[in-house]
């Protein structure tokens, strides 16, 4: 069994006793945990919602097997974490625009194989995502996600120092040029500005500092050479880019990994706030058929 890992839960005995009736095993001993003895469809109170949330906080990302549930049930388990947002690229479910589609036919691979953060170009990231699979390829197909406090925990002391003042630009549309049609450019990028976000975020929740830059996302170093280290050395400026690359490939490192084999019907919750992942494209041309819900959070 697995205890609650935030003190903002610990006080309820409510919620512990929930959390209790729920069996969390651990996939690595960085991150990950599979959840048992939990519906998803129906039936959550209050206190289950609590403990699943403590839970996710603790271990970043949760597994549920076998969760055959509704479009419209997928959707209103989401919502009980807070608002979800309405994704301004991938295709929605005819019914409930809030659960995007991703996969396709067969007829080109997916290009979700690089390390992401969902949403991180948006000026309020997602606090996480919640993954249903539809249909599985044969093999292969597999999401690994990183444990981003971990990574930011193993950098060396000198590296922390010099990246916690630091920010760094995200933007969506790199990753997206090609989904959105031309005439469609200038109203998207009006919307949907490059933002500003702290390359260390606080987590709203454990306390925990996160390494927030991903290379799917943040385009460059907002203040490099305003630093301490570099100030009043322009010349410096090209070290902006090794910075941010070295920061890219922490979430490589396999010490902070987790890697999930899908089945029909799994779904997981992940922390956006605190991971990223990468999903594997080595099935082509199987196709792999995903619903997501992302739940909005807060601005770090």
């Amino acid at each position: 069994m697995s205890t609650l890992a935030s003190p903002i839960y610990d006080a309820s005995p409510d919620i512990r006793q929930a959390a209790q009736r729920m069996s969390a095993q651990p996939i690595t001993p960085s991150i990950g945990a599979e959840v048992s003895g939990v519906r998803l469809g129906a039936g959550l109170d209050d206190h289950d919602i609590a403990a699943l949330r403590a839970l996710l906080v603790r271990h970043k990302v949760l597994v549920f097997r076998d969760q055959d549930i509704a479009p419209a049930d997928h959707v209103a388990f989401a919502r009980r974490f807070g608002p979800l947002e309405i994704h301004p690229v991938f295709p929605h479910h005819a019914d409930h625009p809030e659960l995007v589609l991703l996969g396709g036919d067969g007829s080109h691979p997916a290009r979700e194989n690089i390390y992401h953060s969902d949403v991180s170009w948006r000026e309020i990231p997602s606090l996480g995502s919640i993954l249903r699979c539809v249909e599985c390829p044969p093999s292969g197909g597999d999401t690994l996600w990183v444990n981003m406090a971990l990574a930011y925990e193993g950098l060396p002391a000198a590296i922390r120092e010099a990246i916690d003042n630091l920010h760094a630009v995200h933007d969506m549309l790199p990753g997206f040029i090609d989904r959105i049609a031309v005439e469609k450019r200038c109203a998207i990028r009006a919307e949907f500005p490059p933002v500003v976000h702290p390359v260390v975020r606080v987590h709203p929740e454990s306390g925990e500092k996160i390494l927030y830059v991903n290379e799917g996302f943040t385009t460059h170093l907002l203040n490099f050479t305003e630093s301490v280290a570099f100030r009043g050395m322009p010349e410096f400026a090209t070290g902006a880019r090794a910075l941010l690359d070295y920061l890219f490939d922490q979430a490589r490192r396999p010490e902070y990994q987790m890697r999930l084999r899908w089945q029909k019907n799994t779904v997981v919750f992940w922390d956006n706030r605190a991971t990223q992942h990468y999903a594997i494209q080595d099935y082509f041309p199987a196709v792999r058929r995903m619903m997501r819900a992302t739940i909005t959070g807060e601005r770090p």
